[in-house]
């Protein structure tokens, strides 16, 4: 019991001594997290600015929390924190400036509990005045000077623009508040010297306005370009010119000076203190238009000249005679200038070449040649030369047209008699545009121009006996003398139903019970042809058939009493007229056994009313006789 006693003691004596730790499990909740923005949302530049968060935290017991705070503007962290106070997390903006502009929030973390704020937006408005330096007042063509442009104060991505005489000659982007630039001047004289800037929030810009304007004085280097051309005058196709390009100064070094010799884009010579080229002039729409250029470091001067330059004889162009021409036909195409100059050149100095890949053509006539169009389309180029100068035509496609085949002849669509009638004239080949005639024996019915290769010769005729049709065939031509004629036009004619005739079988004074009926049906006109039967006052057909002649029964196998009434029949054929017959009375009479069964039932009758009529009288007669009897045998006693 003591021991007891005594670890009981030692346990207790260890569990509340002063240096011990006790790992109770803290319990809290966050409740609520807002962020405002103090003064105001919208503020001026240069405002102290502060973002407060505020955070409501319910906890079990009295020790202080550790809580993370973070700072976010526009999605991105500005700033962390991790504190025990309860108080106020407050995030200062000292004299804020229009970088600070953005959406705030508040996240707050504790032992990995999250909460975070609802955003809000911070509004700086008014950027400070750009101030420009230049290190230099004065420079000389080409030379380089600085330029330093500083937005003070400002803060964030911000984009500097330079200034020359108004117009804008360089862009920077830093982000810090100044931007330096190398500035160099083409032209002499005076320039005036400005820069601004812009200061970028996304998805915002905000320009401030123009910096003081500095003026730099940009004196002329005593060096110029020179350019000269012989000849310079009346220059004609395959004259040789001479170009020299040099440069004058008096006082400068030529020290690392470059000069370059070009005619439009074409670099034609390059040195140090003089180049020159010599070539053959060719004619040009805006004549040769001739530089010369020096470089010297960042110095840049050029010299231009235009010369005109007269065309010696104009490019050749190639034609075709005739304009048309058909497969295997005679052909001639013919390659010539329109114009040369008569001062420098003769006509028959001028000689022509075809090229023809595959298909040499006979050469006559200067720059005419002839042969025979090929079955397809081929393409031809000529070529005019004198004097060393050679001139090249556009490219002649000769498209061969294909003569038209023998046209074929067929009715569109049906052809019915007493309605019009359309006729297809086509060929299976033969180049657009084809005529087409339709002749109706010895005379023509029309002709149709087809010039699209979806279009028809339909022609629209009407005929009064089938045996017409026969007589109409096409004709095609698209380019020959004659044209060609098809064959007859062979095709079936539709004749319309006529004549609809209803008769019966047997006939109607035999018609009788038990016994069959034929209703038949027939009309003239042309197969095939559907009948239908009715019987009067039924809507719906007794029976539909189709026949490839023009007559059809319909038969009742046994017949009574019942199928007695009026019947008729329709028909049709592709001609689509429905033609209806007369109505046929039938009258079904008594069965034959029935006229016997009912007559011998009869005379049986008869017969036994005679017998009992003779029994009756025959009685009343014994009756009679036996009283008299009795009568005679009482007078004799």
């Amino acid at each position: 019991m003591g021991l007891l006693l005594l670890l009981t003691s030692t346990l207790l004596s260890s569990y509340f001594h002063p240096g011990s730790v006790v790992n109770a499990q803290h319990m809290f909740t966050i409740r609520d997290i807002s962020l405002s923005v103090e003064p105001s949302t919208d503020v001026t530049r240069g405002t102290n600015v502060t973002v407060r968060c505020q955070v409501t935290v319910s906890s079990s017991g009295q020790e202080a929390l550790s809580r993370e705070y973070t700072i976010f503007k526009d999605g991105s962290i500005v700033y962390t924190k991790t504190t025990s106070s309860s108080e106020d997390f407050l995030y200062l903006l000292p004299e804020a400036r229009v970088s600070n502009s953005g959406k705030y929030k508040c996240k707050i973390n504790i032992e990995g509990k999250q909460s975070t704020s609802d955003a809000k937006k911070l509004s700086v408005t008014g950027l400070s005045k750009p101030d420009l330096h230049l290190n230099k007042g004065v420079v000389t063509e080409g030379e380089e000077l600085t330029a330093r442009c500083m937005a003070p104060g400002e803060t964030g991505s911000i984009f500097f623009y330079f200034y020359d005489n108004s117009e804008e000659v360089q862009e920077k982007r830093v982000n810090s508040n100044q931007a330096v630039a190398e500035l160099r001047f083409s032209s002499i004289g005076n320039h005036k010297i400005h820069c601004a800037y812009t200061v970028l929030i996304t998805p915002d810009s905000f320009k401030s306005e123009e910096s003081n304007s500095v003026t730099v004085s940009v004196k002329e280097i005593s060096i110029t370009p020179v350019l000269e051309i012989s000849p310079q005058y009346k220059i004609f196709e395959g004259d040789r010119l001479n170009i020299f390009c040099s440069v004058q100064t008096s006082q400068h070094s030529t020290e690392n000076m470059l000069l370059y010799l070009s005619e439009g884009t074409s670099l034609l010579s390059s040195g140090t203190t003089k180049v020159n080229h010599s070539m053959v002039a060719l004619a040009k729409a805006a004549g040769l238009m001739f530089e010369c250029r020096m470089e010297m470091g960042h110095l840049v001067k050029t010299a231009t000249k235009t010369l005109p330059v007269t065309e010696l004889f104009s490019a050749p162009t190639l034609t075709m005679s005739p304009a048309e021409v058909f497969q295997r036909e005679p052909m001639t195409l013919t390659c010539k200038s329109e114009s040369f100059a008569s001062e420098r050149l003769q006509r028959k100095e001028l000689t022509y070449t075809l090229y023809s890949l595959g298909n040499p053509l006979n050469s006559g006539d200067t720059g005419v040649f002839s042969g025979k169009a090929l079955q397809h389309e081929f393409n031809y180029t000529c070529t005019a030369r004198a004097k060393g100068i050679e001139k090249h035509s556009e490219t002649l496609t000769v498209r061969p047209r294909v003569f038209v085949s023998a046209p074929k002849i067929s009715v569109y669509d049906k052809a019915i008699l007493g309605k019009p009638i359309q006729i297809l004239c086509e060929s299976d080949t033969g180049s657009l545009p084809i005529n087409y005639t339709l002749w109706k024996g010895y005379h023509t019915e029309g002709t149709t121009r087809v010039q699209m290769p979806f279009q028809k010769a339909l022609f629209t005729v009407s005929i009064s006996k089938p045996e017409e049709l026969n007589k109409y065939m096409c004709e095609a031509n698209n380019g020959r003398e004659e044209g060609l004629l098809g064959a007859r036009l062979t095709a079936n004619v539709t004749v319309p139903l006529t004549h609809a005739m209803l008769s019966v079988l047997p006939a109607l004074q035999d018609i009788s019970e038990e016994g069959h009926l034929n209703l038949i049906c027939s009309v003239q006109g042309t197969p095939p042809v559907t009948f239908k039967w009715y019987r009067v006052g039924d809507p719906q057909p007794l029976n539909a058939t189709t026949s490839d002649n023009v007559y059809k029964d319909y038969e009742f196998p046994v017949i009574s009493k019942a199928h007695s009434g009026k019947y008729y029949c329709e028909a049709f054929n592709h001609a689509n007229n429905i033609v209806r017959s007369n109505e046929v009375t039938v009258e079904v009479r008594m069965a034959v056994w029935k006229k016997a069964l009912i007559g011998g039932i009869c005379l049986l009758i008869v017969t036994v009313l005679v017998l009992v009529f003779g029994l009756y009288f025959r009685s009343k007669r014994g009756k009679r006789d036996a009283a008299a009897e009795l009568s005679v045998r009482s007078v004799v006693l």
